[in-house]
């Protein structure tokens, strides 16, 4: 029976049950009240039963009015919301990226008007992350994280190797002429507590007891080395601009490889087409 239902019946009673109101209704929808009033005793007629309690002040819901009300609000929300894309004669399709901090400033920020002159139908919302991230429960398609591109359940692809270098004030790096100098120094941390040890290493010397203040992202641990605060270990390549103005120094040409950064989504999800455009688009410029 349900198939059969009319449309217009429909939605006059969504719209009544909202407002509570066949005036408010008819407003809404653009139609006379005696309209709204008709198809709502059309829609009860084809159910057989009644879905408006008529009351001297206004209306009230049935128990059946108020089980139908949800569901076709719903349907008809989810409805508008893909007609909305359509707006211009143009599909839009809305995509979300969780994207660790550090790259999104570092990197992708400046890169953004390109994307969008190349997909000007895709309509991007970027949500930051300090890479301990959950895809499916916060209602990312994609995400950008850094790591070794090997997260269960999900495929990746990778963007830009970020080998770790030491990073610091100028002031702070013109007082270290060995890495053995380091020991004067507070060490900033990330929560990986091994990146410091493992560059240590390979600078050829014991690693130091290091103690210093913790962050759970790198652009706001180089931010702190910036202002003085103590000597950062963070992906070179994504503070280059603040290298080159002179804010950061390079205090040594060691680096360390912990990770790459890598767009991660779900094996389980299909791919839509603004997910496939952001990886085509991401990997290419990532490529060049």
């Amino acid at each position: 029976m349900g198939r059969y239902l009319p449309l217009n019946a429909l939605r006059a009673f969504e719209s009544a049950a909202r407002h509570l109101s066949f005036t408010r209704a008819a407003r809404e929808l653009n139609v006379t009240q005696a309209a709204v009033s008709q198809q709502v005793r059309v829609l009860e007629e084809r159910l057989g039963t009644a879905l408006f309690k008529r009351l001297p002040r206004g209306l009230g819901m049935t128990d059946e009015g108020l089980a139908l009300m949800p569901v076709l609000s719903d349907a008809f929300g989810r409805i508008d919301a893909v007609l909305r894309q359509f707006e211009g004669g143009h599909f839009h399709e809305v995509l979300t990226v969780g994207v660790v901090g550090t790259f999104a400033v570092g990197w992708l920020m400046p890169r953004l008007n390109r994307f969008r002159a190349a997909h000007p139908f895709v309509e991007l919302r970027l949500l930051t992350h300090n890479n301990l991230v959950d895809v499916a429960a916060e209602g990312f398609d994609c995400a950008i994280r850094f790591g070794d591109g090997t997260w269960p359940g999900m495929q990746a692809a990778a963007l830009v190797a970020a080998p770790l270098g030491v990073l610091c004030a100028p002031e702070v790096a013109a007082r270290l002429r060995t890495p053995r100098d380091l020991g004067n120094e507070t060490l900033l941390r990330s929560y990986r507590v091994d990146e410091w040890t493992r560059w240590f290493t390979a600078a050829g010397i014991e690693a130091r007891a290091i103690r210093g203040p913790v962050f759970d992202s790198s652009r706001l641990m180089v931010e702190a080395a910036m202002q003085g605060a103590g000597v950062a270990l963070a992906p070179v390549c994504m503070f280059e601009r603040e290298l080159h103005a002179g804010r950061l120094a390079r205090a040594f040409d060691i680096e360390v490889d912990t990770g790459s950064y890598w767009l991660t989504w779900l094996k389980s999800k299909r791919m839509t087409p603004a997910m496939q455009a952001f990886k085509s688009w991401i990997v290419d410029q990532a490529g060049t």
